[in-house]
């Protein structure tokens, strides 16, 4: 699948790939591409299949995911790259860097476990309470918002799903996620990364203080699968580190890029 993609930084540097979580699309990592390209990267950042502005398709997991990425570096001839993950987008990520070793240098992965994942149901209710709001009844985005805090309690929750919402033409609003597409699938999303060796370069994973993605009990898991791996927390975050305490993130991603 061709994906829709935002880049940063100068033609010829070192590439970095960074991609998005469950929910989310390019445009939530600007601010951190921007950063990190300053550094000397030349930063793509893709929205993965059902999310932003690419395709939508019935078939979504980790395969179809891994062969996305693999097609969008072959369009473009990244051959090597340091490669970013946060939470859905860093099991891509891992799944990546395990099927093919030999096109990642680096590899980051942000405040998600290898493991198998028990937060299925909190986004079952999620979607279900999206899906369930009929977007012909609201004239404005603000409208829309406004009714959110109906369903979605969390405001830093809702203020990221509403970045989802746009213009399908002068006279109706849509939901740029597919929803129904990712409802059909999150037992896949929510699975465990599969190797059949291990990942013997160096990792770095970034966790969140109050969030519960990447629990102590997986530590010993990771280290296995990733002899090389550095395990940073950072403090103040919940899941949504990145965006939370952008400059401890940064700070972390840009030394583990330079001395990692």
């Amino acid at each position: 699948m061709e994906l829709y993609y935002r880049t940063y930084g100068e033609s010829g540097q070192p590439p970095m790939v960074i991609l998005h979580g469950l929910f989310g699309m390019s445009d939530n990592w600007a601010t951190i591409a921007k950063s990190i390209a300053e550094e000397g990267f030349e930063v793509f950042v893709p929205d993965q299949r059902n999310h932003g502005r690419s395709g939508h398709s019935n078939i979504h997991n980790y395969e179809a995911m891994v062969d996305d990425l693999l097609e969008f570096l072959d369009a473009r001839e990244l051959e090597k790259i340091a490669l970013l993950g946060h939470s859905m987008g860093g099991k891509t990520a891992m799944q990546f860097s395990f099927d093919y070793p030999e096109r990642v240098q680096k590899l980051i992965v942000a405040d998600i476990s290898p493991s198998a994942s028990t937060h299925g149901s909190t986004h079952v209710t999620i979607i279900d309470r999206l899906i369930d709001i009929d977007l012909s009844r609201f004239s404005s985005r603000r409208d829309v918002m406004e009714h959110m805090k109906e369903v979605i309690s969390n405001p830093r929750l809702r203020q990221f799903l509403q970045k989802n919402l746009y213009w399908k033409d002068r006279a109706s609003l849509g939901w740029r996620i597919n929803f129904d597409a990712i409802r059909n699938n999150l037992e896949e999303i929510f699975r465990p990364v599969e190797a059949d060796e291990d990942f013997d370069k160096p990792v770095l994973f970034l966790r969140g203080e109050a969030s519960d993605y990447v629990p102590d009990e997986d530590v010993p898991r990771i280290e296995e699968m990733f002899p090389q791996v550095k395990i940073k927390t950072i403090s103040g975050a919940s899941h949504w580190l990145h965006a939370e305490q952008p400059e401890q993130f940064l700070r972390e991603v840009n030394y583990f890029l330079k001395h990692g």
